[in-house]
């Protein structure tokens, strides 16, 4: 049953306008109404609508249908999910026609996360220029590598050695311009407690990890403008949540802000900036021992003040602490993050930010969307507390 006003003669056209019974707006059968389209007068009417809509004589109106309820706009709403996660992986799945003779630079390739990728890109074709920070390294990889490769030295940590190496990639790339740069190079100790921390251990990490990725880009910014080139920053999940003291966190953090700015930047001239977030893997940067012997240097220098303030069991809780968390989370698969790499060179729409690893997508980047309280509270269950805790 619906409802509908009295035929007017005056206001002949029949309109339809979604809503509840009158009733239950408070008209009653029989009452006037007016809706701005004329006085009407509603009578109960049958209908295939039933009580869902009513039907009102308005003036000049047109039959209109009721707006569709939330249940009804379910399978809509599915349905263009669904178109739209299938056209995003058609569109992410595009790559160049073709690779050849594009220049990719990449640092830190001495080992870990660059020597794999130097030796991939090379064999798909590109035109690789690896920097390595030791002769040994270079010497290696060019040994030990089939395709177009080519190294040089470089320090990121030094501006001279900077200049000699992008006057060395301008020489090599010529008038075509650089395609890709992939700042990998990176050290992670000391990490540890913050108040172990001189202000020098956070200048050593960000002079290579946030720093020197800045000043490579800088140089290499003209080369990659009139390449429509690529940038890809290596960056890490723990640039998105923060779980350690050190300078670590915090240079990945600058990175992920200057990818940013760079990117919105650039994209006025058709460069294309991404970031690489891997999670835990087996390289020189979770090396255990070099992480062990890092922590025993900084806790063999701290004050006997504060040593006593955290004693002695909380030293070897720490070192015990990040055993497991390495043994167990620590992925042996480089090639995972340098498939992310790759694709961020290769497709033709390249992703903003890529999570490289089943401890990235499962654990730290649901867990950077957490409330701070929760991630603080995980966090203390899982870390030692000082002897003379407070709490």
């Amino acid at each position: 049953m619906g409802w509908a006003p009295s035929p007017n003669p005056q206001h002949p056209p029949l309109q339809f306008g979604g809503g509840s019974d009158p009733m239950a707006r408070g008209r009653a059968p029989g009452e006037r109404f007016d809706g701005g389209g004329g006085a009407q007068l509603w009578e109960p009417v049958p209908g295939p609508w039933g009580a869902a809509i009513e039907l009102g004589w308005g003036w000049g109106g047109s039959p209109q249908a009721p707006p569709p309820s939330l249940p009804t706009m379910w399978p809509f709403l599915l349905l263009a999910a669904l178109a739209w996660a299938l056209g995003w992986l058609l569109r992410d799945r595009r790559r160049l026609p073709s690779v050849q003779d594009k220049h990719v630079f990449i640092t830190g390739c001495d080992s870990g996360f660059g020597n794999l990728l130097a030796r991939r890109l090379a064999r798909r074709g590109y035109r690789v220029l690896a920097a390595c920070l030791t002769p040994k390294g270079a010497e290696g990889l060019q040994r030990g590598c089939a395709g177009h490769l080519r190294t040089t030295l470089l320090d990121v940590t030094r501006s001279d050695s900077i200049q000699r190496a992008a006057e060395w990639v301008r020489e090599e790339v010529g008038e075509k311009g650089l395609f890709g740069l992939v700042n990998n190079a990176g050290v992670a100790n000391p990490i540890g407690p913050t108040e172990w921390m001189r202000i020098e251990d956070y200048r050593r990490v960000l002079d290579v990890n946030t720093f020197g990725a800045i000043e490579v880009t800088l140089a290499l910014l003209p080369l990659l403008k009139r390449a429509r080139g690529r940038v890809v920053n290596t960056s890490s999940v723990l640039g998105r949540l923060s779980a350690n003291g050190g300078g670590y966190c915090l240079s990945k953090y600058c990175i992920e802000a200057f990818s940013d700015s760079l990117r919105r930047d650039m994209r006025h001239f058709g460069v294309k900036v991404s970031i690489v977030e891997p999670g835990f893997f087996r390289t020189a940067v979770t090396d255990l021992g070099g992480i062990e012997a890092a922590l025993r240097g900084l806790w063999e220098r701290l004050a006997p003040e504060t040593r006593l303030s955290y004693g002695e069991d909380f030293f070897h809780k720490y070192l015990k602490v990040q055993r497991l968390i390495m043994n167990f989370i620590c992925d042996g698969d480089l090639g995972k993050v340098t498939a992310c790499m790759e694709h961020a060179l290769g497709a033709r729409h390249p992703r903003t930010r890529y999570s490289a690893g089943w401890d990235a997508k499962l654990l730290w980047l649901p867990a950077s969307y957490l409330p701070a309280c929760i991630v603080d509270l995980a966090l203390a269950l899982i870390l030692p507390k000082p002897a003379h805790s407070q709490r």
